[in-house]
């Protein structure tokens, strides 16, 4: 070898090779995913990686022990009866857009640089800014999840309304919010107690009187209150606040309402979800999350904002070295609109799925979840032992092994005992807990597109016996 040879470059052949071995890999798992368990239990025994070495390694065996050591150690959220938390079913064409994005190492922060996929984003980005019923003029960007797409927002909130004086500012949620809006006015500056967490009503909804008693509260104690964070389907048990109400109160009070749909809002997609998310569009902000309900490959977040340029002023730095990417009319820089200079393509796994499957099949497989959690109700219903806590509602239904006698106590024991006995034995299907009012119940998230209602048959079956069997042994 020459000192003028390529180096970390292989022949065409051998990509070829090797791009289609990792085809295959993952096509064999897609196809024999549906045959294994969801779950995985990790135990202190992972087989060795081998340390960076100094001369590579044949690819076929640096592969094996990929298998080995990470694909068989991993718990497969895009299995179809994985129900917990939030499932990211993924898609083969969303990996494929990936692979077209790692391949053509597109970088995303610059017109100069990507002029092509900027046009893309920003596209897409309109088209689902229309679907939310945002106006005309509306923009945003895509982020890596719902984490950053939150602390976008409230970035801009912040810098819009605040104008960096923070000391008194408030900002109201309810307790069903996630801790990603926590943990977003944390990195922001925001102490503990300016982030008011309202008790949510009954059914576990931001109430508009309870929010405007406080509003009101926190004005006459001198303080400033701005931002309402809402929810368009919490995590919990997928409710979504009262958002025309919430609108109203946050235009009278002049506060910014920002919506946390990381979970939700692409469930306006299809018909129910859309008029289960009625006022949505009223928003200043949204926090959207691809890779839920559009099913997309992790990660893709994104965050849309009723007035781009407020996104620009939050954001907006530069320096000198960029000088020469100064746009013109018509283009855009999305570095600044967001924290980030360097961004990957992210959208492009969005749009080849969307263009590959058509928007009617994405609305039908959005819809099958709301079908599926049900399903899973009506099953529930006809069973002893069990209630259902909160109704399905945007694909997420929440229930609780409750035995005639039993107090509260000893039901959030046999349902902890429930879902431990379904992690020890690799069941089937992969359902966790969460808790309600301080009481522990079973959670269920169908929205995977490929799930079928034999599947939610067979899950609640299973759930049953194993309340059966977790019963008998802790009755007296």
């Amino acid at each position: 070898m020459s000192d003028d040879d390529p180096l970390l470059s292989l022949s065409p052949e051998e990509m070829r090779r090797r791009g289609y071995a990792a085809v295959d890999r993952i096509v064999d798992h897609l196809a024999e995913l549906e045959d294994r368990s969801p779950w995985r239990e990790f135990g202190g025994n992972f087989p060795a990686l081998t340390p960076p070495p100094a001369e590579g390694r044949e690819f076929d065996a640096v592969a094996a022990e990929l298998d080995a050591a990470v694909f068989d150690n991993i718990t497969h959220v895009d299995h179809p009866r994985f129900f917990s938390f939030v499932p990211g079913p993924g898609n083969f064409m969303g990996a494929l857009g990936d692979l077209y994005a790692s391949g053509f190492n597109i970088f995303a922060g610059t017109w100069m640089a990507s002029a092509g996929y900027a046009r893309l984003e920003r596209e897409l980005i309109a088209w689902i800014a229309g679907a939310f019923g945002f106006p005309d003029g509306a923009g945003g960007l895509f982020t890596s999840g719902g984490s950053a797409a939150n602390l976008t927002a409230l970035a801009a909130a912040r810098h819009v309304r605040l104008a960096g004086d923070m000391a008194s500012a408030v900002i109201y949620a309810s307790d069903q919010t996630h801790s990603a809006v926590e943990r977003a006015l944390r990195i922001l500056g925001f102490r503990p107690e300016q982030y008011r967490k309202l008790e949510s009503d009954g059914g576990f909804r931001l109430d508009p009187a309870a929010l405007e008693r406080a509003v009101h509260e926190d004005r006459r104690a001198g303080l400033t209150p701005f931002c309402v964070v809402a929810n368009s389907g919490t995590t919990n048990t997928g409710a979504v606040d009262p958002l025309p109400a919430l609108a109203d109160l946050c235009d009278a009070e002049g506060l910014w309402l920002h919506v946390d749909g990381a979970y939700g809002a692409c469930a306006a997609f299809c018909a129910r979800g859309a008029d289960a998310l009625t006022g949505l569009g009223r928003a200043d902000s949204i926090a959207f999350d691809p890779h839920k309900w559009l099913f997309q490959p992790f990660e893709i977040g994104g965050v849309l904002v009723r007035d781009p340029a407020h996104l620009r002023d939050a954001f907006d730095v530069r320096p000198e070295y960029l000088r020469d990417t100064a746009t013109m009319s018509g283009e855009i820089n999305f570095c600044e609109f967001g924290p980030q200079l360097t961004r990957s393509a992210r959208g492009l796994k969005l749009w080849l799925a969307v263009q590959c499957f058509g928007t009617e099949e994405i609305a039908r497989a959005i819809d099958r979840g709301f079908e599926m959690a049900e399903f899973a109700g009506d099953r529930l219903a006809g069973l002893p032992d069990w209630e259902v806590v909160t109704p399905a509602g945007m694909g997420v239904i929440t229930f609780r092994a409750a035995p005639e006698g039993w107090d509260g106590a000893a039901c959030d024991a046999l349902n902890d005992a429930i879902a431990r006995r379904q992690r020890a034995e690799r069941a089937p299907d992969a359902v966790v807990t969460t808790q309600l009012r301080g009481r522990v119940v079973l959670r269920l998230c169908p929205i995977n597109p490929r799930l079928t209602r034999d599947d939610i048959a067979g899950a609640i079956a299973r759930l049953d016996e194993l309340k059966k069997r977790a019963r008998d042994d802790m009755s007296p």
